[in-house]
């Protein structure tokens, strides 16, 4: 009876360890999440920024937290509902950026439409004053040259942000 008793005595003391170490690893696993969750909050606040200054940045910043959420997909669950949305960038985040690449892209047409047709006029008021002359033309000439070819560079740009940034929300 008194073996019986204490190999109750011994089962129940292994058992309480056993729940106690159980305990302390659900613990530090618990403590281990928060910490890494912490971390992501620090590692995308730059990227958040940046993202809400110049839409290209999400370009960089998406595709890295699309990794980070497939190798931490219980993290990144904790932090679209702490946050009430896809953590960092969500669907809402990128019709933003894309919506402002668009408003940037028509105020910088505009300003190039205005400062080529300053450049225009300068050269047409110097012609008017020293007479067309094959200078003149060229000049003229080489001015349009050049708003084509600042205005195709940066339309090929927005372009490709563009549907790079289409493609984010696919």
């Amino acid at each position: 009876m008194l073996l019986l008793l204490s190999a109750v005595v011994v089962s129940a003391a292994i058992a309480w360890a056993g729940h106690g170490v159980v305990r302390e690893l659900s613990a530090r696993r618990h403590e281990q999440a928060q910490t890494r969750m912490r971390e992501w909050l620090a590692l995308f606040a730059p990227g958040l920024t940046a993202a809400g200054e110049d839409a290209r940045a999400l370009l960089v910043w998406q595709p890295l937290a699309a990794a980070a959420r497939k190798m931490f997909p219980a993290e990144f669950a904790a932090l679209d509902e702490a946050t009430g949305g896809r953590f960092p960038f969500g669907p809402s985040e990128i019709e933003a950026a894309h919506a402002r690449w668009s408003a940037d892209w028509l105020a910088w047409e505009q300003a190039h439409d205005v400062e080529y047709k300053l450049k225009t006029a300068q050269v047409e008021a110097d012609l008017a004053v020293t007479g067309a002359s094959a200078l003149g033309r060229a000049r003229l000439d080489a001015v349009e040259r050049e708003k084509l070819g600042l205005y195709q560079r940066r339309y090929g740009e927005y372009v490709r942000v563009s549907k790079a940034l289409r493609d984010l929300r696919l």
